[in-house]
């Protein structure tokens, strides 16, 4: 078979055993640095994205996608629910009440977020259900003044089901200072665990009970919470659907509420990832020294090739070649076991602490009590192709010195 005498020279020169024995094990140490290299940026930005999707699906599944406020209470929610559904976007359409206040138990206080919420209708837009450690959800009761707190605030308090609390919540007055605090007493009558600070930052209370402490009617809202399909186009969905229904409504989403953290989580993938890169390219740029060596090792076989006939351009590129494929097995090898390592990384520290006995991430420290992992298929791409480019441009220097080389010269001191 036919190949060029660049590619056929410069992969005879990767598989030959040199007289510098030296500089086969640079050559092998940039292969194996560069493998590393790649394998340590495919698991790092997996597991980065592993801890974002848990993040996400644990507060976002928490907090309204999306919401349609009303600048007055709402009297009836189910037509504004009706046109929000019309959007092929939501998912799901809810009745929704928010305050903000003071949590007080034993002289001990926390501020906190109240939800609003009808126990019957909140598995449409909430993971929270799913994640009642004591208690259950449906015992909110209209009249009843139930709460579901936190774990993080039920362990702040020393609470169980069954014990009271009181909620502070601001209300205008015509008094002098313009607001007065309202104390409501509050029975515990579940806990939530999500795994995230909103343990510590939220509580669920009924529908009834938030209108009644707003001085509303019982049959009056808020706000109507959507469920969208895709996050990101919450913004739009809900600033559409509100521009439909008039002056009366505002659209609000998670961006507002959620989206610094969301955008600091990218920024930090972001930033890991440049630092990992410079790993990388440390490794792809020793190439470069394997060159030189190469090409000092190789300068009499140079100058043979020169009397014989080849161009100094059929020169550089046989050192070309031989740096890429030194580049492109190492950033295949890395790409390879970076996948299988990403891959089966949960189940490895599995493995590890049923074997040390000990909990890596217990569940009482962190937000996840195991090492979450989402492997993508962009990331790898976007990794191999820095290590390819990297490697290529490795071999541009000591390629055009070797073509650089005067035949006499170099036999002359060979």
């Amino acid at each position: 078979m036919f190949r060029p005498l660049s590619i056929f020279i410069g992969t005879r020169y990767t598989r030959a055993k040199r007289r510098n024995r030296f500089v086969s094990f640079i050559s092998m140490t940039s292969m194996i640095g560069l493998a590393l290299g790649v394998l340590a940026m495919i698991v790092v930005l997996s597991v980065m994205n592993g801890f974002q999707r848990e993040m996400s699906s644990r507060i976002l599944g928490m907090v309204p996608h999306a919401t349609i406020v009303g600048v007055n209470p709402i009297d009836d929610w189910q037509p504004v629910a009706a046109a929000a559904l019309k959007n092929p976007e939501v998912t799901a359409a809810v009745p929704f009440t928010e305050m903000e206040g003071m949590l007080s138990h034993k002289g001990s206080m926390q501020p906190i977020q109240i939800s609003g919420i009808d126990p019957a209708q909140e598995g449409k837009v909430s993971i929270v259900a799913q994640h009642i450690v004591q208690g259950r959800l449906d015992d909110l009761k209209p009249g009843e003044y139930g709460v579901v707190i936190g774990e993080i605030t039920a362990r702040r308090f020393r609470l169980n089901v069954g014990d009271k609390l009181t909620l502070i919540v601001p209300e205008v007055s015509t008094a002098p200072g313009g607001i007065t605090p309202r104390m409501q007493r509050l029975n515990v009558v579940g806990v939530f665990k999500v795994g995230a600070e909103l343990d510590g930052s939220m509580a669920l209370i009924h529908l009834a009970d938030a209108a009644q402490m707003q001085h509303w009617q019982p049959n009056q809202v808020q706000s109507v919470r959507l469920a969208v399909k895709d996050l990101y186009a919450a913004p739009k969905v809900s600033g559409d659907i509100a521009t439909g229904l008039g002056a009366d409504y505002k659209a609000d989403d998670w961006t507002h509420t959620q989206g610094s953290l969301f955008s600091a989580m990218k920024m930090e993938k972001t930033m890991i990832g440049l630092l990992l890169l410079m790993i990388v390219a440390v490794a792809a740029f020793n190439i470069i020294a394997t060159l030189i060596m190469v090409v000092n090792d190789k300068g009499a076989d140079i100058a043979i090739l020169r009397t014989i006939g080849a161009t100094p351009r059929q020169i550089m590129a046989i050192f070309m070649v031989q740096g890429t494929v030194i580049g492109v097995v190492g950033t295949l090898i890395g790409g390879v076991l970076g996948v299988i390592a990403a891959l089966n990384v949960s189940a490895l520290v599995g493995w590890l602490e049923r074997v040390s006995g000990q909990h890596i991430f217990s569940s009482d420290v962190y937000f996840v009590s195991n090492l979450p992992s989402e492997l993508q298929r962009g990331d790898v791409v976007l990794i191999c192709s820095a290590g390819f480019i990297l490697s290529f441009l490795a071999t541009v220097y000591p390629a055009w010195r070797a073509a650089k080389i005067e035949p006499a010269q170099a036999l002359r001191y060979s």
